[in-house]
């Protein structure tokens, strides 16, 4: 991890033990934040299978809190191994990481109000997981993850599936699935992999 300049604080150096626990930091806070919002797709996924109480939705739900917490569990073990590589953050990575999580909330609620606007609901999660997928491309630079490369690539193809959907005329419930599960997965593949892999 470089130096910074004097204007922004400095970074430790790769071999260093504050690298070494900013790596493990950094790496654990994703595995919880890609887990917990893969849990809330599988939610959004599972209410286009049902009532709330019927089976099909607690069955998803059930499973997806299970996933979750594994998830969580593997990337908070003490006994994980330490990453592979420490992370080589670029100067001023926390600001960048600010400014991009803004615009990526900003843009949610932009498609959120274009859609209801245009009378098009279900336009809503393909939108949303557009703009979640888009949004981890420059999180892979200010990371130094750059499996977030995928992360982004794969949502953004759920996406573009989701769109195919609605412009086909599928149901608003059937979109929802299908985005909603296709997103959930996407994002654990990602939590569970920092989890393992690092």
């Amino acid at each position: 991890m470089p130096s910074t300049s004097a204007a922004t604080p400095a970074v430790p150096s790769a071999g260093d033990p504050e690298c070494l626990a900013l790596t493990r930091t950094l790496r654990r806070r994703g595995v919880l934040v890609l887990s917990v919002f893969a849990l809330l797709w599988a939610v959004a996924a599972a209410s286009g299978t049902g009532s709330a109480t019927d089976a099909a939705p607690l069955g998803i739900e059930a499973a997806a809190l299970l996933l979750t917490a594994a998830a969580i569990h593997l990337g908070y073990r003490e006994n994980a191994t330490p990453s592979p590589r420490p992370v080589n953050l670029p100067p001023r990575w926390a600001r960048g990481v600010g400014i991009v999580n803004t615009v990526e909330l900003v843009a949610v609620f932009a498609v959120i109000a274009a859609s209801n606007a245009a009378d098009r609901p279900e336009v809503v999660p393909a939108g949303i997981a557009l703009v979640v997928g888009l949004h981890f491309f420059p999180l892979a630079r200010l990371y130094d993850q750059w499996q977030y490369r995928w992360t982004a690539s794969l949502l953004t193809a759920v996406a573009v599936a989701g769109f195919v959907l609605v412009a086909a005329g599928f149901a608003d419930e059937t979109v929802r699935v299908v985005v909603g599960v296709g997103s959930a997965a996407v994002l654990w593949a990602s939590s569970y992999h920092l989890a393992l892999r690092g």
